[in-house]
């Protein structure tokens, strides 16, 4: 199952009011690079007919079927990774990168 932290909601639902998105739901993909590391997309979207919808903290999830597999037991956070320096982080043990959030 995928899963949102509360930060991670937070930000989405901010930016959502922020770009006049307010209430639409975050669509999610995932694709494997040359390296076997996986690379992350998300923006705001309609639903259609195929999507896998899902409330996780408030928020509601899309993503295609085609990217469950690869998103299965992935946490989104937001981190300060410096001062000043934020950003969505995608943990997921099934990229060869993934170390486990610490804390």
């Amino acid at each position: 199952m995928f899963k949102v932290t509360e930060a991670a909601a937070d930000q989405i639902r901010n930016a959502a009011q922020q770009s006049g998105a307010d209430g639409m739901p975050l669509r999610l993909a995932a694709h494997t690079r040359p390296d076997g590391s996986i690379d992350y997309r998300m923006g705001f979207d309609e639903e259609s007919d195929e999507d896998i919808t899902f409330k996780c903290e408030g928020v509601t999830i899309l993503m295609g079927p085609e990217y469950v597999p690869l998103l299965d037991e992935t946490l989104l956070d937001f981190v300060a990774l410096d001062e000043g320096d934020q950003q969505f982080i995608f943990h997921n043990p099934k990229d060869p990168h993934y170390k486990p959030p610490q804390g």
